[in-house]
């Protein structure tokens, strides 16, 4: 299954080649007012920090973006072509790509407030209220 992205889109799990990302990418941009959030998760292996992450990540996404998400969980050393031009320096690394702008977020999403902020779901002066 080299080249293949598992993408998990709310409930459901689906598995896509780079030409069907690039097809989701683009008709996520296009959706009225925007609203629908493409995440790339990059992982190195199944470690219990990466497993950590997606679950963090996964338990933020149902509760904010609730069928307003896309998420491809990525493993580093199973797909390390999917990584060229992405920067990636430490894993976990979450990318919001939208929508805009961009944002990067290390770690194991454990820091729930900071996934928010990082989201642009909630801004950092109000995030030291929740």
């Amino acid at each position: 299954m080299s080249g293949w992205i598992c993408a998990c889109a709310s409930d459901a799990v689906m598995l896509l080649n780079p030409d069907d990302l690039s097809a989701t990418l683009k008709e996520a941009a296009r959706a009225p007012g925007g609203e629908r959030y493409i995440l790339r998760l990059y992982v190195a292996g199944l470690t219990a920090r990466s497993s950590r992450a997606v679950s963090n990540l996964k338990d933020i996404c149902d509760k904010y973006l609730e069928g307003r998400y896309d998420l491809d969980v990525i493993d580093i050393y199973q797909q390390p072509a999917l990584t060229r031009g992405e920067q990636i320096v430490a894993a976990p690394t979450l990318i919001k790509q939208l929508p805009l702008p961009i944002r990067r977020i290390i770690g194991d999403m454990s820091d729930r407030e900071r996934v928010l902020v990082g989201l642009d779901l909630v801004r950092a002066s109000d995030a030291g209220d929740r």
